[in-house]
């Protein structure tokens, strides 16, 4: 799972995503130079803390979040179409956070002049689908040059015209791509172009201390964060971040919020395998099946598939432990169609 952190210069992306990883990346990189900064997060789960109090294994692994703080990303980017560095570094995300600029600093001047969220946020998102609608009307001419020229597969050109028609269509009335439904094949087609807003959003307003959230209709999920103080807690000892934490009266960091949302974000869940040797959490697809679970693990699992043993998390310590969860009739024998929950603990059997 891999978010790319954008937004306009002076927005807080830096100050976000040190808070967000406990970092000191410094903040004050000059406007338009490209650099990418990346961290992989621990997700902060105390189910898995639970498992491993009683499994007691060797090794205790969390699931993964990788946050890549991305520069380059201004007003006027997308106008000949996103490219390089930037274009290839956004297209490998699997989504985004917007860091949306709502402090007021005389010291730090925003590029536009002003602090107005509402329009940071349309401009960002408009370079978005503005890249996208270039890339669009591209491969349309490319598709009708393919046709005058022949000795092209004539269905397949007809359905990637059809395709990107409808893609073009929505763009170009400013529906961003995610809003659109694909089937299958569809997906599978637009998989390699790297389109950006098939990819979602999720706004993060920067505030300063005591200001209130900016309250305002989007079309992404959005949330209101005190990047700068967060950044700070986040540079202390567990002790005194809880001492500084309820002197501000905030009842939990922007990192495990922010996990949470990155996961509804993503429409990610955990599965949770234990035993001697280690507790684990994987993430897994919302609606992934058991069969297709098992491949986040190892894809010989995928593919040599045979059954699943199944207990939900809440019925394992309910019960006292799998001993009792199988006297109970709580683990059971799933096949590969079986949808996975979010808490499950799963042992794959596999034919291979």
């Amino acid at each position: 799972m891999k978010l790319g952190i954008i937004g306009l210069p002076q927005s807080g992306k830096t100050t976000i995503f040190n808070a967000l990883t406990r970092g000191n990346t410094p903040t004050t990189a000059s406007a338009g130079r490209f650099e990418v900064h990346t961290s992989v997060v621990d997700v902060p789960d105390p189910r898995v803390t639970r498992l491993s109090e009683m499994f007691k294994p060797r090794k205790t692994i969390y699931a993964k979040v990788t946050y890549a703080d991305i520069a380059g990303l201004e007003s006027g980017s997308a106008k000949s179409g996103i490219s390089g560095q930037l274009l290839n570094q956004l297209a490998q995300m699997d989504g985004f956070i917007l860091v949306v600029r709502g402090f007021e600093n005389d010291l730090v001047m925003h590029p536009n002049g002003s602090v107005d969220p509402k329009r940071d946020v349309d401009s960002m998102l408009s370079e978005l689908l503005i890249n996208d609608l270039i890339a669009v009307e591209r491969k349309l001419e490319r598709l009708i040059d393919e046709r005058k020229k022949g000795g092209t597969d004539k269905a397949l050109n007809e359905k990637q015209t059809v395709l990107f028609t409808r893609l073009h269509e929505a763009l170009n009335n400013g529906i961003p791509l995610r809003k659109l439904e694909y089937n299958s094949e569809e997906s599978k087609e637009l998989a390699s172009y790297g389109l950006l807003t098939r990819k979602p959003v999720l706004t993060v307003f920067n505030m300063s201390e005591g200001q209130a959230d900016p309250q305002m209709e989007l079309d992404t999920p959005s949330v209101a964060l005190q990047g700068k103080l967060e950044m700070e807690i986040a540079q202390l000892s567990s002790e005194d971040a809880a001492i500084f934490m309820e002197e501000y009266g905030i009842k939990e960091l922007s990192l495990s919020k922010m996990i949470r949302l990155s996961y509804d974000l993503l429409q990610v869940q955990s599965f949770f395998t234990v035993g001697e040797d280690e507790v684990r959490a994987w993430e897994t697809k919302r609606g992934a099946t058991a069969q297709e679970s098992a491949g986040e693990i190892h894809t010989d699992l995928q593919r040599g598939f045979v059954r699943a043993e199944v207990v939900a998390y809440d019925d394992l310590f309910s019960l006292g432990g799998m001993t009792e969860a199988k006297s109970k009739g709580r683990l059971r024998l799933e096949g590969k169609e079986y949808l996975v929950k979010d808490g499950d603990i799963v042992h794959i059997r596999s034919s291979l």
